[in-house]
């Protein structure tokens, strides 16, 4: 057990589980369990919820030398959307192809079937800054002319100040 990189080191829960199910999902569907995971920030929200991926169905090759072919997005989709679904293929075919990095997926098979509600992450409750907490960030971030980036920043340090307690 000398080369298990989980032993004697906190880890958290979910990436043992994409651990062991990730190799199961690909041989079994075809696809990543971070595809199903991040459904809703690729399709958004109004679809992630009548939708899911379900696999990724590869086209048969007779020879090593045979081209590469893409493969076609099977989603379990609720009746009621799938039409608005039809109408977005062009673009979730774009954004999965951005989110795997490469052009896998060349089209898109819609299977309507009851889909189940994705599981919404709860928002952690921030807490507010202290007045010697903002005085210091107002002082940070002061001296910076663009506006943009000010906010951004201010942000930024708003957020890492509420992480350090």
């Amino acid at each position: 057990m000398a080369g298990n990189k989980y032993i004697g080191n906190p880890v958290a829960v979910s990436d043992l589980a994409s651990s062991i199910l990730d190799p199961v999902m690909r041989k079994r569907a075809g696809i990543s369990i971070e595809l199903v995971q991040c459904w809703d920030d690729i399709v958004g929200e109004r679809l992630a919820a009548s939708t899911r991926p379900e696999k990724l169905a590869w086209p048969r090759r007779r020879h090593e030398d045979d081209p590469f072919e893409p493969a076609a997005l099977v989603i379990a989709c609720e009746g009621a959307s799938a039409l608005r679904l039809q109408h977005e293929t062009g673009e979730i075919i774009a954004r999965v192809n951005a989110f795997l990095g490469f052009a896998a997926v060349g089209r898109i098979k819609i299977v309507q079937k009851p889909v189940a509600a994705p599981v919404r992450r709860a928002v952690p409750v921030q807490r507010p800054l202290t007045g010697q907490e903002r005085d210091k960030l107002s002082r940070m971030t002061g001296e910076i002319d663009d506006e943009g980036l000010r906010a951004s920043l201010t942000k930024l340090g708003t957020s890492i100040l509420r992480a350090g307690k």
